[in-house]
C-alpha cells in the first residue's frame, strides 16, 4: 500500500481544500510513493511518536495537529522540530497531517463531542458557505438537565479531573454548542445559536465574562480531540480492510494537572 493511496483514503473523508486558510494539514515529509505497510495515529508530532513508530515499524505517521505550520529557513538540530524533521528524514517515514478539515466535515470532531453527550438534531454551528461542512456543532439534549448534573455528565463522558467555566447559569440546560480544539473564535455564533452552554479548549481569560444565560466550559484542547485518532482509523480500516494501523501509546497531553 502506497502512502499516497492512504491520503487518497482520508481526504475523500476530510478533502484537504476544505481547510482553513491559515492552516497547513496534508503532507509534512516524505515520499507519497513510499510503500506502507504500518501506520500509527497521534494527536501531534512528538520525538516519542516518531520513536514508538520507529520501534513498531510503521512507516507512516498520521496526526490532527500539523508539525509544520509556518515556513522553515533550515533544517538543524537547534530545536526540537529541527531534530523531529531530522529523524523523519533519516527514518524514511512518511508524516501526513489532517486537522481543520476533518474539523469541519458533518461526522468530524465537533460531532464526536457530541455524541459523547448524545446531542440531538445537531447541525453546524458555523457552517461555511455553499458547503454542507463547516465548524463547531449545536444541538439539544435528551433532557434539560440542571447545571450540576450537567458538569458531571460532561466529567464522566470526557474523563475529565478539572473543568473551567463562566458564572454557572441558573435555568435548565438543552441547547448545547460545542468546538473542538481552540474554539473561542466561535463564541458569538454559539451565543447567536441560542446555545445557553458552549463546550470548547483554549478559552482565555476575557472569554469568561458572560451574560444573558449564557456560559462557557472549557474542557482541554487534548480532551476536546481525542476521539479523532479512532475516527481516523475507522476511516482508514474501512477502505482498506486488515491494514496495521496503531494508535499512539504515547502521544500524551502535553498538559499537567496537578
Amino acid at each position: 500500500m502506497k502512502a499516497k493511496e492512504i491520503i487518497s483514503v482520508i481526504e475523500e473523508f476530510a478533502p484537504r481544500n476544505i481547510q482553513e486558510e491559515w492552516d497547513n494539514s496534508g503532507l509534512m515529509a516524505g515520499d507519497t510513493g513510499r510503500e506502507v505497510k504500518s501506520v500509527l495515529l497521534g494527536l501531534d508530532c512528538t520525538p516519542e511518536l516518531i520513536l514508538e513508530a520507529s520501534e513498531i515499524g510503521a512507516d507512516m505517521i498520521i496526526t490532527h495537529h500539523p508539525l509544520i505550520f509556518k515556513g522553515i529557513k533550515r533544517i538543524g538540530t537547534d530545536t526540537v522540530q529541527e531534530r523531529m524533521i531530522s529523524s523523519i528524514i533519516k527514518k524514511d517515514i512518511v508524516v501526513y497531517s489532517v486537522h481543520t478539515n476533518i474539523d469541519k466535515v458533518p461526522l468530524g470532531v465537533s460531532s464526536l463531542m457530541a455524541d459523547r453527550i448524545e446531542l440531538r438534531d445537531t447541525k453546524i454551528l458555523m457552517p461555511q458557505q455553499d458547503s454542507d461542512t463547516g465548524l463547531g456543532i449545536v444541538g439539544e439534549l435528551t433532557q434539560p438537565m440542571e447545571f450540576n448534573s450537567f458538569m458531571k455528565m460532561v466529567k464522566e463522558r470526557f474523563s475529565l479531573k478539572v473543568v473551567k467555566t463562566s458564572k454557572p447559569i441558573n435555568s435548565k440546560i438543552l441547547k448545547v454548542a460545542l468546538c473542538g480544539g481552540s474554539g473561542a473564535s466561535l463564541i458569538p455564533a454559539a451565543r447567536a445559536s441560542g446555545a445557553q452552554i458552549f463546550i470548547t479548549g483554549d478559552i482565555s481569560y476575557h472569554n469568561y465574562f458572560c451574560e444573558d444565560e449564557f456560559m462557557i466550559m472549557d474542557i482541554g484542547h487534548y480532551e476536546s480531540e481525542i476521539d479523532v485518532l479512532e475516527l481516523l482509523m475507522s476511516v482508514i480500516l474501512k477502505k482498506i480492510p486488515n491494514f496495521a494501523v496503531h494508535i499512539s501509546e504515547r502521544n500524551n497531553n502535553p498538559i499537567y494537572y496537578h
